[in-house]
């Protein structure tokens, strides 16, 4: 059997780091993806629609779906459910299709 402190099943994270979230400084976990440190201030959703604008966030959680899509770093159409925050990250949400460096 292996200890607790080096199962995977049941990881613990520490050192907690800031992160920017539409201009906004919030707290993020080493080991937390993007939707998870989102959904922890309370966000529901972090992306528009290219068509009507309708407000999409977290749907499938396992990266299928492409609603969570959001821009980390500049970099547009990342997939909140799969990429794990790094300090320093400058995450925004997405508003429809958008170029790398934030043009439409």
């Amino acid at each position: 059997m292996t200890p607790d402190r080096r199962d995977p099943a049941q990881p613990t994270y520490s050192g907690e780091f800031a992160v920017e979230v539409d201009g906004a400084r919030v707290a993020a976990r080493a080991g937390q993806t993007v939707a998870a440190v989102l959904m922890a201030t309370g966000r529901t959703s972090w992306r528009s629609t290219r068509e009507n604008g309708r407000p999409r966030g977290l749907f499938c959680g396992i990266g299928a779906c492409f609603d969570c899509l959001l821009v980390v770093n500049d970099v547009p159409d990342v997939r909140a459910c799969q990429r794990v925050v790094e300090p320093g990250d400058v995450i925004r949400t997405q508003h429809g299709a958008e170029l790398p460096g934030g043009e439409a």
